[in-house]
C-alpha cells in the first residue's frame, strides 16, 4: 500500500456498512463535486453504504495551458481515441484508488461489495482500475467517459473481470468527450464480452435527473435493495 491514502469525503448511509462506493470526480473538480448526489439516489436505510469521494492530486494539465488543478492524469489532446494518452498518470491514479479499495477490504467490506464510480476523467480511472485491477469488484459506474489506453487496458482484462457489471452513460450533446469516443469504448468493451449496460441522455457533459434515477435503480440492484 502507498504511504498515504488519498484524502476523501466520507458519507455513510447507516452505522453498519456493508457496501462501499468510491466515486471519482472529473478534471478540475474535487471530491465535493458529487457529494450532493447521495440523498438524490434515495437509497434505502439498509444495507448501509459508505460513499467515498476522494480528491485527485493536483497536477499540470497540458490542454489547459499547463495550469495546475486536480486531475487523475494529464490530458494533452481532446482526441480521446489517440495513442498520446498519459498512461503513467492513469496507472499512478489507478494505484491510488487500488489502495482505497484495499483499505475498505481491511475494514471488512468484501471486494464484491465495492463499486467504483466516476465522472469524465474519474470514470476513465474507474473503468481502467475496475477492469484491470487486482480485485474483482461488484460494479463500475462510468459517466460521461471513455475507456482509456485501450491498447494497454484490453489485454489486461481477465475472464473474471468480464462479468463485473458496468453501467456506462453519456450525453448526446457532450462537447467535452464527444459521443463518438464513448460509443467506440462501449462497442470495444461489448466485443470483449464485458457485462455493460449502456444509457444515453439528451444532455451535455453533465448529469441529468433521468440519469440519476437510472443510476439509483442500478445501485439498488447492486446492493440487493
Amino acid at each position: 500500500m502507498s504511504q498515504k491514502l488519498l484524502d476523501c469525503i466520507e458519507i455513510n448511509t447507516a452505522e453498519q456498512v456493508e457496501y462501499t462506493v468510491i466515486w471519482l470526480h472529473g478534471l478540475g473538480a474535487s471530491g465535493h463535486d458529487f457529494e450532493p448526489i447521495v440523498p438524490e439516489l434515495q437509497l434505502l436505510a439498509r444495507p448501509g453504504v459508505r460513499f467515498l469521494f476522494p480528491h485527485a492530486p493536483v497536477r499540470p494539465i497540458t490542454v489547459n495551458g499547463g495550469a495546475a488543478m486536480r486531475g487523475w492524469y494529464d490530458i494533452n489532446s481532446m482526441d480521446f481515441g489517440s495513442r498520446q494518452q498519459d498512461s503513467a498518470g492513469i496507472s499512478e491514479s489507478a494505484s491510488l484508488v487500488s489502495d482505497l479499495i484495499d483499505h475498505q477490504i481491511e475494514l471488512g467490506v468484501a471486494a464484491r461489495n465495492i463499486t467504483l464510480a466516476g465522472f469524465s476523467q474519474g470514470g476513465a480511472i474507474a473503468l481502467y482500475e475496475g477492469l484491470t485491477g487486482k480485485h474483482t469488484l461488484g460494479g463500475i459506474l462510468a459517466l460521461s467517459t471513455y475507456l482509456p489506453i485501450q491498447d494497454i487496458t484490453l489485454p489486461l482484462i481477465t475472464e473474471e473481470r468480464r462479468s463485473v457489471p458496468v453501467f456506462m452513460a453519456h450525453g448526446q450533446q457532450d462537447d467535452v468527450i464527444q459521443m463518438q469516443h464513448a460509443v467506440q469504448s462501449r462497442d470495444v468493451m461489448l466485443e470483449n464480452r464485458i457485462a455493460l449496460e449502456w444509457h444515453d441522455y439528451p444532455m451535455a457533459h453533465s448529469v441529468s435527473a433521468d440519469e440519476v434515477v437510472d443510476v439509483s435503480n442500478w445501485l439498488k440492484r447492486q446492493f440487493g435493495m
